[in-house]
C-alpha cells in the first residue's frame, strides 16, 4: 500500500494516479477538519491539536505528490517544534474562559470577519486561475535538474523570492516580540516595590514581635516581671526559676537597673527568695 502511495505519476501531465487519488480522498478530508476544528474549537489546547492534525496531513501530502522535502519540513518543524511549542506555552500558562470574551481592540470581530471574506475571495480566485488558466505538471524536471528539489528551492527562496522571505521573517520576529511585550504588561503595570515597602506589608502594626497570648497581661518586658493572669494574680508558669533562687542582695541592683533611675521598681518584680523567718525557740533555748 505505502509503494502504492509513493508510486511515481503517470507519465502523462493530466492523469493523476490512483496512489495519489486514494491519498487525497483520504487525507484531504482529514486535513479539511483539522482546519475546521482549529476555527471552531472553544479550547486553545484542542484548537491547536487540531492544527496539527492538519500539518500532518499536508505534509503526507506533498511526499505524495513528490515534495519529500517540503513534506518532512512540514511535519519536523512545523507540527514537531513550533505546534509543539505553542501548546506546550499555552498549557503552562493557561488562558481563563472569562478572559476569551473580552475584545482587547475595538472591532476586532468585524476586522477579521472582512479579512476572512478576504481571504476567501483570493482562494477562489487562485483556485480558478489553477483549474482554468495553468496546464498542470509534475515535478519529474525540477526534482532531475539542478541538484534536485531541495537546492531548486532554495534557489528560488534566495533569488527570486528574497525580499518575501526576509519579509516574513521579520513578521515572524515582530509576532514574538509583540507576545513577549503583551505577556508582560500586567506584571509591569505595577511596578516595583521598595524595601521599606515590603517590610511594611509583611509586618503589619508598629511592633514586629507577637503581643502576648490570651489570658496574659504584662506590663514589662523584664524577666523579672512575671505575667499576670486576668484576676490581676502573677502566672505561676511565668516565674523564673532561676530569679527565685537567686539571693535578694545579688538580685537589687539589677532590679534598679532595669526600672531605671528614680522610678520605684514594680511590687510584683521578682526579688529572689523570703529571707527565712527567725527561729524564736531556738534563740529562746540558747
Amino acid at each position: 500500500m505505502l509503494s502504492l502511495l509513493l508510486a511515481p505519476p503517470a507519465p502523462s501531465a493530466d492523469t493523476i494516479g490512483l496512489g495519489e487519488a486514494i491519498a487525497f480522498w483520504i487525507l484531504g478530508p482529514l486535513a479539511l477538519a483539522g482546519g475546521l476544528g482549529m476555527v471552531f474549537a472553544r479550547n486553545a489546547v484542542h484548537s491547536a491539536l487540531w492544527l496539527a492534525q492538519a500539518m500532518l496531513c499536508l505534509g503526507a501530502l506533498y511526499m505524495v505528490e513528490q515534495a519529500p522535502f517540503l513534506g518532512f519540513v512540514q511535519i519536523i518543524v512545523y507540527t514537531g517544534a513550533i505546534m509543539m511549542l505553542f501548546l506546550f506555552v499555552l498549557m503552562l500558562v493557561g488562558k481563563e474562559s472569562a478572559e476569551s470574551v473580552v475584545e482587547v481592540l475595538r472591532g476586532q470581530r468585524v476586522a477579521a470577519a472582512l479579512g476572512g471574506i478576504g481571504l476567501a475571495v483570493l482562494l477562489v480566485a487562485m483556485l480558478g486561475r489553477a483549474v482554468t488558466g495553468l496546464t498542470s505538471a509534475g515535478l519529474d524536471r525540477p526534482n532531475s535538474t539542478s541538484g534536485g528539489n531541495v537546492a531548486n528551492l532554495g534557489r528560488l527562496l534566495f533569488t527570486d523570492y528574497l525580499f518575501p522571505f526576509e519579509l516574513t521573517s521579520a513578521l515572524l520576529i515582530t509576532a514574538a516580540v509583540g507576545a513577549m511585550v503583551l505577556t508582560y504588561t500586567e506584571r509591569t503595570k505595577e511596578g516595583r516595590l521598595t524595601q521599606r515597602e515590603r517590610v511594611e506589608a509583611r509586618i503589619r502594626g508598629s511592633r514586629p514581635s507577637p503581643l502576648p497570648g490570651p489570658g496574659v497581661f504584662a506590663t514589662l518586658n523584664s524577666v523579672a516581671t512575671p505575667a499576670l493572669l486576668p484576676d490581676g494574680s502573677p502566672a505561676p508558669d511565668s516565674r523564673s526559676e532561676l530569679l527565685e533562687s537567686t539571693g535578694p542582695d545579688r538580685l537589687e541592683s539589677d532590679v534598679r537597673s532595669v526600672a531605671s533611675a528614680g522610678v520605684e521598681p514594680p511590687a510584683r518584680t521578682l526579688r529572689g527568695p523570703a529571707a527565712p523567718p527567725p527561729d524564736n525557740h531556738k534563740g529562746g533555748a540558747s
